[in-house]
């Protein structure tokens, strides 16, 4: 194999490149896959050809100290082989255009990226611009004013309903919830850092905490279109959605699949979006429609939505049946399948410190800030937060005050002064309780699994701790501050000694020296 990322071989096209052809007017960047097998045949035989990259290795080395970290060299090669390098090009510019410039591109195509840390949690709904990006292909430009949405499957009577249609409230009440997404590798890079797994060719991005968001959606519920369609027939129980994004998967293309069973659907927990936080919404986040899946893995909140199925089974697409798997600890390259993985969809009970950031030197005096979110899934709700300074042995709760707004499927943001003693290294740690009394597992130990996914034990940052209510470092930061010194970086030496002679020398007095008498 060729070498992997950063150093990775530059693409060099065996022959005359494909030209698959865009399926429909104003469907920039769509190429139908699901419905032509020969196609899919076609790009099977094309990327047999090719020795792509290997997937870069990030899991037993240091990650790249650079933004994007991972550029995703391998996935862009397997779009170059097919013909369609405009859509790599084309999706990093809807980055540069609609997310915040100081986004952390955790990878770049297919894009992944968080916010920063402190910003996400200044406002209980996320901005457009801060929500985080996960997507699994390039981004398709299909124009709303000739988008439609086929429901077909088994329902009753299989339709095409314009954005038109869907937005008709003559046919269809609209609906609008608050409503949390998250990613399933939300603080992966706790996993890798102390247990390394799975190295997917997707690539397992090295996540930190900010891959969850907040927005209100508004649209129609998918149960009421399914309605509109004469309802199911013949045992149907799930739902499968099909996103018009390209997507790659072990030498074969697909378009972007998932499901979610029939009684998720039934009380409108599934919602189609169009507006995202009062605006419609961005190309990168399902432009001109999306689904909303409250309470579940965000992978199931498909983009660019333009096809639903009914099915008696759930979908036999890799992303649902080979992807998002929780294994047990003792799963894994040795014997890892598919079918003893089990398939994660309601999100479990989760929180983060968001400040202060692990690594920090914190001047306190007596007590420290602690601002971050909580969340639960599958219609549950953070009901107490509780913090530790001494790794997870005494706890301090959050102020009910000091919690946002209670939501059935949304976060809760949380900020408390914690007391605090101690100083130098301490070790700071959060865990949340849900209305159900789900609570975090202590350690990320308990939660490692071979994908790396659902990181919901309590989350931990290592801070240095410099107490000026002290007496002697009150007098020590007096002195550095006289002098225009700063205590920070604490790894820097001071430039100035510690103590004088003579108080040295009074102090041994007081101590009876450093050696015992006999």
């Amino acid at each position: 194999m060729a070498p992997s990322e950063p150093n990775a071989i530059p693409f060099r096209a065996k022959g005359e490149l494909p030209n698959f052809a865009e399926e429909l007017e104003g469907w920039k960047g769509y190429i139908e896959w699901e419905k032509y097998p020969e196609k899919k045949k076609q790009v099977e035989d094309i990327l047999r050809n090719y020795d792509f990259p290997d997937p870069p290795e990030f899991q037993m080395v240091p990650l790249p100290s650079t933004n994007p970290i991972l550029t995703g060299e391998r996935f862009k090669q397997y779009h170059y082989a097919c013909g369609l390098r405009d859509i790599v090009d084309i999706s990093w510019q809807y980055v540069l255009k609609e997310k915040s410039p100081d986004m952390i591109h955790v990878l770049q195509f297919p894009y992944n990226g968080e916010p920063p840390r402190d910003r996400l949690v200044e406002t209980e709904i996320t901005t457009n611009q801060d929500f985080f990006v996960r997507n699994h292909g390039g981004v398709p430009e299909i124009d709303a004013d000739k988008f439609f949405l086929e429901i077909g499957g088994l329902v009753n009577d299989p339709k095409q309903l314009t954005l038109a249609d869907l937005q008709n409230e003559a046919l269809f009440p609209r609906q609008s919830n608050v409503v949390s997404l998250q990613c399933s590798g939300t603080r992966r890079i706790e996993q890798i850092h102390e247990y390394p797994g799975d190295g997917d060719e997707l690539i397992n991005a090295p996540w930190g905490e900010g891959a969850i968001g907040t927005a209100r959606w508004t649209g129609v519920s998918l149960k009421r279109v399914i309605k509109h369609c004469g309802g199911l027939r013949d045992g149907a129980r799930h739902i499968e959605l099909l996103g018009a994004d390209t997507y790659f998967k072990k030498g074969k293309v697909y378009n972007y699949a998932v499901s979610v069973p029939w009684r998720k659907v039934k009380v409108h927990e599934v919602l189609l979006a169009w507006e995202m936080n009062g605006a419609p919404l961005p190309r990168i986040h399902g432009s001109p429609l999306r689904a909303v899946v409250f309470g579940y893995i965000g992978a199931r909140s498909v983009k660019w939505l333009y096809r639903i199925n009914a099915l008696v089974e759930p979908s036999a697409a890799p992303v649902q049946r080979r992807e998002y798997l929780y294994y047990t600890p003792q799963v894994g390259k040795q014997n890892a399948l598919y079918s003893n993985g089990t398939s994660i969809q309601d999100m479990p009970v989760s929180s983060a410190i968001m400040a202060p950031r692990d690594m920090d030197t914190i001047v306190h005096a007596g007590r420290m800030k602690l601002r971050g979110w909580a969340y639960s899934g599958g219609g549950h709700w953070p009901v107490r937060v509780e913090v530790s300074g001494d790794g997870g042995s005494i706890w301090y709760e959050v102020p009910y005050e000091q919690m946002s707004t209670k939501y059935f499927h949304a976060w809760r943001l949380w900020e408390i002064e914690m007391p605090v003693d101690a100083e130098g290294w301490l070790e700071l740690c959060v865990r949340t309780w849900d209305n159900a009394l789900n609570t975090q597992p202590t350690f990320v130990r308990s939660t490692w699994n071979w994908d790396l996914h659902v990181t919901s034990s309590c989350h931990r940052v290592k801070v240095y701790s410099i107490n000026r209510s002290k007496p002697a470092t009150a007098a020590r930061l007096k002195l550095l501050e006289e002098k225009g010194l700063s205590v920070t970086p604490i790894t820097k030496p001071l430039e100035l000694d510690l103590e004088p002679d003579e108080q040295f020398e009074a102090a041994m007095k007081l101590r009876a020296g450093r050696d015992p008498i006999e």
